[in-house]
C-alpha cells in the first residue's frame, strides 16, 4: 500500500483504538456462526481447523480496507457507494442489505431464545425482555457507551476457550490439523467450508467496520492504530471459532453426535463433558446472539440513512433522526415478534438471508476494492498492488464458494 502514517505508538493509544475492528469481527461469531462451527467439529472433528487461519487473513483484508477508507474519507461505506456508483445501485444494495440483515437479526433472537431455554426461560419471556434491553441500549444516545457495553459482552467469548480445555483434546492432533489442509470429498464437507466463510465474513461487517471508525472521528493519523485493531479483532474472532471446533471435535465427533444448531451442541456436551461445559456453551450462545442483535439493526439503519442522506447516529434524538431510529425499532420489533410467533419457518428465513448475503458480499467487495484503489478518493492511502491481489483473491474465493453453495443447495445438500 502507499506510504504509511508514522507515529510513536504507546500501549494506551493501542488500547484506546481497540473497539471497531474487534466488535465487527466478534459480531460475526453469532448464533449462525456458533452453529456452523459446532456442526463442523461434530461432523468432521478437527478436519476444518485449517480453514480458520485462512479465514483470519481474508477477514483482515476486508476489515482493514474498510477501516482505512473510513479514516481517509471520513465517510461510511454506503455514502461512498452512492457517490461513486449513483443512487440506483446504492438503493439496490441497501434494499438487499435490509432484507438480509433483518433475516439475520431474526436468527439472533432465535439464538437468544434457544440459549435461554437451556436455563429454563421460555421464549415468550426471554425474547420480549431481551428485545426491550437491545432496543434500550441502541437508543441510549451514546456511541461510546454502546461500544463499551458491547465490548464487555464480548468477554463472554472466553467461555469457549475454557470449554475447549475442559474437553481435553489431543493438542498435538489439533496443531497438526490446523496447519495441514485436509479435504473430505463429500458435499456436506464442502458445504460446511462454504458456510464457514459465509458466517465469518458478512456484508454488514464492512459497513460496521467503516462506520465505527467514522463515528469515532478517526482520520489518516489513526490508520496504523486501526490496522492493529482490525488485525487483532480478526485474529481473536477466528481464534474463538477455532476453540469451538476444537471443543465439539474433541467431545462430540468421537461419540458420533450430530448437531444442527448451537443449542443442540450445548445439550450434547452435558452427558459427555459435564454440565459446566453445557452452561459455558449456552452462555456464549446467548451473549453472542445478544451482541449481534445489538449491532445489526444499527448497522442496517445507519447504512440506509447514509445512502440517502438522512440524519443518523446513536447521539441523534427522535426529532433529529426519526428514520434512523424508526428503522432500528422496526427491525428489532419485527424480529422479536417473528421468533415467538407460532408456525413461522425460521430455518427458511435464515436460508434466505444466507442466499442474499452470498450474492451481496462479492458485489460489495468489488465496490470496496474500486473505492480503495481510487486515487481521487484515497490519495496516497489507496491500495497497493499486494493489497489489490489479496482483495481480488478474497473476492474470487468467496464467489467460487458461493456458487458451490448454491449448487449444493439445488442438489439438496
Amino acid at each position: 500500500m502507499a506510504r504509511r502514517t508514522h507515529q510513536k505508538l504507546t500501549i494506551g493509544m493501542v488500547l484506546g483504538a481497540m473497539g471497531p475492528g474487534l466488535l465487527a469481527a466478534l459480531s460475526g461469531n453469532d448464533a449462525g456462526g456458533i452453529a456452523t462451527y459446532s456442526s463442523a467439529g461434530a461432523s468432521y472433528g478437527y478436519g476444518t481447523l485449517w480453514m480458520l487461519p485462512l479465514m483470519a487473513v481474508l477477514l483482515i483484508v476486508v476489515q482493514e480496507t474498510a477501516a482505512r477508507c473510513g479514516c481517509v474519507t471520513g465517510k461510511g461505506f454506503a455514502s461512498l457507494i452512492r457517490e461513486k456508483y449513483g443512487v440506483r445501485k446504492s438503493a439496490l444494495a441497501m434494499g438487499a442489505l435490509l432484507v438480509a440483515n433483518t433475516a439475520v437479526t431474526i436468527s439472533e433472537f432465535a439464538g437468544i431464545a434457544s440459549g435461554l431455554a437451556l436455563f429454563g426461560v421460555p421464549a415468550t419471556v426471554s425474547v420480549p425482555l431481551v428485545g426491550l434491553a437491545i432496543w434500550s441500549l441502541t437508543m441510549s444516545g451514546s456511541f461510546q457507551r454502546i461500544e463499551k457495553i458491547l465490548l464487555m459482552v464480548s468477554c463472554v467469548f472466553v467461555t469457549y476457550i475454557v470449554a475447549a480445555f475442559l474437553a481435553g483434546p489431543d493438542w498435538g492432533q489439533v496443531a497438526a490439523a490446523t496447519v495441514s489442509p485436509h479435504i473430505v470429498p463429500e458435499p456436506e464437507y464442502v458445504s460446511l467450508l462454504v458456510a464457514t466463510i459465509g458466517t465469518t465474513i458478512a456484508p454488514w461487517m464492512i459497513f460496521l467496520a467503516q462506520n465505527n471508525v467514522v463515528d469515532k472521528n478517526v482520520d489518516e493519523s489513526g490508520i496504523i492504530l486501526q490496522r492493529i485493531d482490525t488485525t487483532s479483532g480478526s485474529i481473536i474472532a477466528c481464534a474463538v471459532a477455532w476453540f469451538i471446533v476444537v471443543t465439539t471435535g474433541a467431545v462430540l465427533y468421537p461419540a458420533g453426535v450430530q448437531v444442527s444448531d448451537a443449542a443442540d451442541a450445548a445439550l450434547a456436551l452435558e452427558p459427555i463433558a459435564g454440565e459446566f461445559s453445557t452452561i459455558l456453551f449456552a452462555s456464549g450462545l446467548v451473549a453472542a446472539s445478544f451482541l449481534a442483535a445489538c449491532v445489526l439493526p444499527g448497522v442496517t439503519s445507519s447504512a440506509i440513512c447514509e445512502a440517502f442522506g438522512w440524519e443518523r447516529g446513536a447521539d441523534r434524538s427522535w426529532e433529529e433522526a426519526p428514520i434512523y431510529r424508526g428503522i432500528i425499532t422496526a427491525v428489532i420489533v419485527a424480529s422479536a415478534l417473528l421468533v415467538i410467533m407460532p408456525g413461522i419457518n425460521l430455518f427458511q428465513i435464515m436460508m434466505s438471508a444466507q442466499v442474499i448475503n452470498g450474492v451481496l458480499l462479492p458485489v460489495l467487495l468489488v465496490f470496496l476494492l474500486f473505492i480503495a484503489q481510487d486515487r481521487h478518493i484515497m490519495g496516497e492511502y489507496r491500495n497497493g498492488r499486494v493489497w489489490n491481489v489479496l482483495t481480488w483473491a478474497t473476492i474470487v474465493i468467496i464467489t467460487v464458494l458461493t456458487i458451490i453453495m448454491f449448487v449444493l443447495q439445488a442438489l439438496g445438500y
